[in-house]
């Protein structure tokens, strides 16, 4: 039996996952900040547009702040009690499974309507999204900073070095993009 999605989906969006007065919440020991989809995007073309000519230097730092986020987040994810409760007794396929549980909360929790359409372990993977917090960024290109990010994380936590020796052993190239006008948004992570 592999991870089944819907299963996992539907199970994860019913849990409520509530912040301390500190911000961290504890089942993941991570903190976090409930933030407009709109403010990060805003963020981003400020950004951009402030610095024309240092545009690659700052697509690449919102990319890397997104990693290190997912890299240690997506650990907290992968080694709770809810994900080892829900996702972990539909394992039987390895990491591979827990790389389509780690997609599947991703979806229930509302970060991207995505999940994987190609696996090669350990050497390479692609990602489709259909809904994504960059998506409506029609400021033209491919901009998926932060799922580009995420995407390198989850297959650094699943297939590089225990965490967190494990890190930057994968890279994750954007080739399709709903801002771009795309259907879709497609990512493929591949060793460095």
């Amino acid at each position: 039996m592999t991870v089944m999605r819907n299963d996992v989906v539907k199970a994860l969006a019913k849990v409520t996952v509530q912040s301390d007065e500190h911000g961290l919440i504890p089942e993941y020991e991570v903190l976090v900040n409930l933030l407009p989809v709109s403010l990060l995007n805003t963020v981003t073309e400020r950004l951009l547009a402030a610095a024309p000519e240092r545009q690659e230097e700052i697509e690449a730092g919102l990319i890397r702040a997104a990693y290190e986020c997912g890299y240690h987040t997506g650990c907290g994810i992968i080694t709770s009690e809810i994900f080892n409760e829900v996702v972990m007794p539909m394992v039987t396929e390895g990491e591979k499974d827990i790389l389509r549980g780690a997609y599947a909360a991703f979806t229930a929790w509302g970060w991207a309507k995505s999940g994987i359409v190609q696996l090669k372990e350990g050497q390479r993977m692609i990602i489709r999204a259909f809904d994504y917090y960059e998506a409506d960024n029609q400021e033209g290109g491919l901009r998926a900073y932060m799922l580009r990010g995420l995407n390198q994380a989850f297959f650094d936590l699943a297939y590089a070095d225990p965490y967190p020796d494990g890190m930057n052993t994968f890279v994750c190239k954007q080739t399709k993009g709903i801002e771009a006008g795309d259907a879709y948004g497609e990512f493929v992570v591949t060793k460095k």
